[in-house]
Formats: C-alpha cells, structure tokens, sequence
C-alpha cells in the first residue's frame, strides 16, 4: 500500500516538474481564460464530485467490488485533481474562472449550476442526497448509473482538452482519462447488468 502510494506520488512529482520544464522552455504560461487553465479547474471540480460519490457508496455498502472501484476511482481522480490544481498554481493562475464552468469549450451557458450541477455528468444535490440514503444493491445500483453517466461527462471534456489544450504533458494527461473512464464504464455496465440494471 505504502509503496502504491509513494509511486504515486513520485508519478505526481514528474509530471509537475515536466509542466514546469514546459513552462522553462521559453513558452509564455498558459492564460487565464486558455483551455488549459479552464480544463484544469473545471476538471479539478468534476474529480472532487467523483471522490465524494465514491466514500459515499463506500460506507453504504458490503459489496467489495463496488468499494474496489470505488476506492480506485477516488484515489486515482483525487491525485489527477491535485496535479491539475499544482499546475495552475505553477501557472499563478486563479482556481476559479470569472467567465464561469465550461467557458473554454464554449459551453459557458451550461454552467448555471441547477442543483448543483455545473458540468456534462455531474450529479446534482439531489442525487447525492439520494445515493447517501440508500444501503446495498439499491446504493450500488445507483452509483454505478450516476458514475457512468459521471464519466461520460468527463470523458466529453477530456476530449476537448486533447482537441483544444496546447501543454503537452496536460493533453496526454487528458488523453489517459478518457481511455481509462472508457474502460470503466465498460465495466460499470457489466456491473449493473449483474444487477439487473442498465447505466
């Protein structure tokens, strides 16, 4: 555990200190309203919703491959968020956008926040509050549907990032997520189609 956990963070040092190489290489830091910046922080924000769902089902239930993914879900998208964040303070940029969610895709007017809900996938208040009253197959269920539906909406917008982010390091980042929320859902579905469910 301890060394998974070291691995990680030594993966989390790299990568900050090849943005920051990035940034050395004579290239002007990103701007405030680039895709860069706007993917780190609207991303940063849709990974704490993913990490709070995941220790949510996590005490609702006994079944230990929905806390296995769970927990691999909310450890690896609380590391990736704080290396969006680290590099926005690399870039001495704010971690919150005046032009609001989803500005840099050209989504800004989505970003009104009904209950909750600032981005493509993002669960709302109520569905939280929902996932938190519920216990065992029902609180399984209904996370598994919330996160595919969660990754999909993150995959959207990790897809922007590789059309339209201009640091690397950020793009393959980007490009990483979407194969690897890919390969959850598709497990996910399998996972709810075990429990008579559909995403």
């Amino acid at each position: 555990m301890a060394v998974a956990v070291a691995g990680v963070l030594v993966a989390a040092g790299a990568i900050t200190y090849s943005v920051a190489e990035d940034g050395a290489a004579g290239t002007a830091p990103p701007a405030a309203d680039s895709a860069d910046a706007g993917f780190a922080r609207d991303m940063a924000v849709h990974h704490q919703q993913a990490v709070e769902m995941s220790y949510i089902v996590r005490d609702r239930t006994a079944d230990e491959d929905v806390r296995r993914l769970a927990y691999d879900i909310a450890q690896t998208q609380a590391n990736q968020r704080g290396m969006l964040l680290g590099w926005l303070d690399l870039w001495g940029l704010p971690k919150v956008s005046s032009d609001g969610p989803m500005s840099w895709m050209g989504m800004g007017g989505m970003g009104d926040g009904e209950d909750g809900a600032l981005m493509p996938g993002m669960a709302t208040d109520t569905e939280l509050t929902k996932l938190g009253t519920l216990n065992g197959k029902q609180a399984e269920i209904f996370y598994l549907q919330l996160m595919t539906d969660h990754h999909k909406g993150g995959i959207h917008m990790a897809e922007g990032c590789v059309a339209k982010c201009s640091v690397g390091v950020e793009k393959r980042l980007a490009q990483g997520m979407v194969e690897a929320q890919q390969s959850e859902i598709d497990l996910m579905t399998d996972m709810l189609k075990a429990r008579g469910a559909k995403p």
